[in-house]
């Protein structure tokens, strides 16, 4: 049993999945934030990946005990091998978890290497992980089950809203998510909800179009991870100069080899699995003290949370604009033309909160019907919810 802050308590459902969660490999995700910087903005944001990971398996058993209850054949092996696959889905997240995505290692997205830990794990348990990998994979029969740890309605995605709300502070994220399992259905292989839920499925699409805007996108929560994206896109052109920088011998291994290849994978997962929030801030310390200016500076304004100040809209910035903010910058710190573009910057953010050509969220009616969410509900533009809002923004430092 674990006490959850969220659920109460939670129960570990096997003997297997109990020795997963004892790995070295899970405990990891202990020192592993689920919302990166957010705590910059909202400071009761510092769960962590290993909590939200344990309330999805939570979810993922509740959601089978309803399933059962509706004559759904799930075998035990399947039930424990879905339990599995939803336990390890994050494993392969880095540190600040979406933060520093391909910044660390550039080949493999955090999806990519849960698969490898799972493979890797799977030799080390004798072949007991082989069915949730199959799962994991959408190369099972059952796609349900696939369905259960990933897709516009999964167990994982019904956890992070309730808790990212609940450790935010943010109501707006809060989810129905008990009533949404237990209208939950099968209908012809693919997972359904029935339509005495469909209120909750359309609080649960506005809430996680909120919760994008008001917590995962909030401009400041931008503005902290782009100060991070820029300390290490400086160590990186201060490698590629040859520059002598410190860096712990994991973090070496990755960014003096960004071409590494699958022939290197246990020295992947070995280097990759020492490394989480704890050895970012802490090299982050020594950097501050560099002899390059602007590695120092930005390292001192991300550990002392001096952002950069960020604006956003919905159209680029003004070329003009920006090449001004570079000549104020360049005079005030004694930048060169290559160093001020650490310092002043634009880029893009989008998101949308459903995708109408994506696993859909299928609503089951009482004639056996069954419809797309975007047909049945009455209440939700689809329209908007679907399309995806492209946003602007411009970082630069507020002193200027």
């Amino acid at each position: 049993m674990v006490n959850d802050p969220v659920y109460g308590l939670i129960n570990i459902p096997s003997e297997i999945v109990y020795d997963i969660i004892e790995h070295k490999y899970f405990q990891r995700l202990r020192r592993i934030k689920q919302l990166g910087l957010t705590d910059y903005v909202y400071p009761g944001a510092v769960h962590t990946r290993f909590q939200h990971t344990l309330g999805a398996v939570h979810l993922l058993t509740l959601a089978i005990d309803v399933l059962k209850s509706k004559n759904i054949q799930i075998t035990r092996e399947e039930e424990e091998a879905v339990t599995l696959a939803i336990l390890l889905h994050d494993i392969g997240h880095g540190p600040f978890s979406h933060s520093l995505e391909n910044i660390i290692i550039e080949k493999y997205t955090h999806e990519d290497l849960s698969l490898l830990f799972m493979e890797n794990l799977n030799d080390e348990f004798q072949g007991k992980l082989t069915l949730a990998i199959q799962i994991f994979k959408n190369q099972y029969h059952k796609k349900f089950l696939h369905q259960l740890v990933s897709s516009q309605l999964d167990v994982d995605r019904l956890d992070y809203l309730r808790r990212d709300s609940f450790y935010t502070g943010v109501s707006e994220g809060v989810i129905g998510s008990d009533r949404i399992i237990k209208m939950l259905n099968v209908i012809n292989d693919q997972l359904v909800v029935e339509a005495k839920g469909i209120h909750s499925i359309e609080k649960f699409l506005i809430a996680r179009w909120l919760m994008y805007w008001q917590v995962y996108l909030h401009k400041t929560v931008v503005s902290a991870e782009q100060l991070l994206l820029q300390v290490f896109n400086r160590v990186k052109f201060l490698i590629s100069q040859h520059n002598d920088i410190y860096l712990t011998p994991e973090i070496e291994f990755f960014l003096r080899n960004p071409n590494i290849n699958k022939a290197d994978i246990k020295e992947i997962l070995s280097c990759f699995s020492t490394i989480d929030d704890n050895d970012i801030f802490s090299i982050i310390k020594v950097w501050a003290k560099n002899s390059d200016k602007v590695l120092s500076m930005l390292s001192e304004r991300l550990l002392n949370r001096n952002l950069l100040k960020i604006e956003i809209g919905d159209t680029p910035f003004d070329m003009n604009k920006i090449s001004d903010l570079k000549l104020q910058a360049s005079k005030k710190y004694d930048l060169s033309k290559e160093e001020v573009g650490f310092f002043v910057f634009t880029d893009h953010i989008s998101k949308n909160a459903y995708s109408a050509f994506d696993d859909n969220i299928r609503i089951l009616f009482k004639d056996g019907t069954v419809a797309d969410v975007a047909e049945a509900s009455d209440m939700l533009n689809i329209s908007v919810l679907s399309k995806t809002v492209r946003k602007y923004f411009l970082c630069y430092p507020k002193e200027i």
